[in-house]
């Protein structure tokens, strides 16, 4: 079984910056796929970043381009997110969610992950 745990939020002012971390573990053999989502009050999850299933690509929310990077370490089991020039609309709680054999069409979709964390939130005040 796939745990995953998410670390690192907290409360910043606009403009400023975040890491969050995310371990995941129990995945022994597997090539998991890891991403980040975000969910703020009365909306859907949606995608924020994430790597590609043989981790050679990157794809970021059209909203975060070039202000948030998703990194990981050599033994892809810890994913990072680093969020710089943060705005309000940045608040939401984050998720870090992992799966196995996700196809390229369905790596923003929040179904095709199966194993998330618990969430951390990230607010930005204005």
């Amino acid at each position: 079984q796939v745990e995953v745990e998410e670390s690192g939020g907290g409360s910043v002012q606009a403009g400023g910056s975040l890491r969050l971390s995310c371990a995941a573990s129990g995945g022994t053999g597997r090539t998991l796929v890891m991403a980040w989502f975000r969910q703020a009050p009365g909306t859907e999850r949606e995608y924020v970043a994430g790597f590609s299933r043989t981790g050679g690509y990157t794809y970021y929310a059209d909203s975060v381009k070039g202000r948030f990077t998703i990194s990981r370490d050599n033994a892809k089991t810890t994913s990072y997110l680093q969020m710089n020039s943060l705005k309000p609309e940045d608040t939401a709680v984050y998720y870090c969610a992992a799966g196995t054999g996700i196809i390229t069409s369905s790596l923003r979709i929040a179904g095709a992950y199966s194993y998330w964390g618990q969430g951390t939130q990230v607010t930005v005040s204005s």
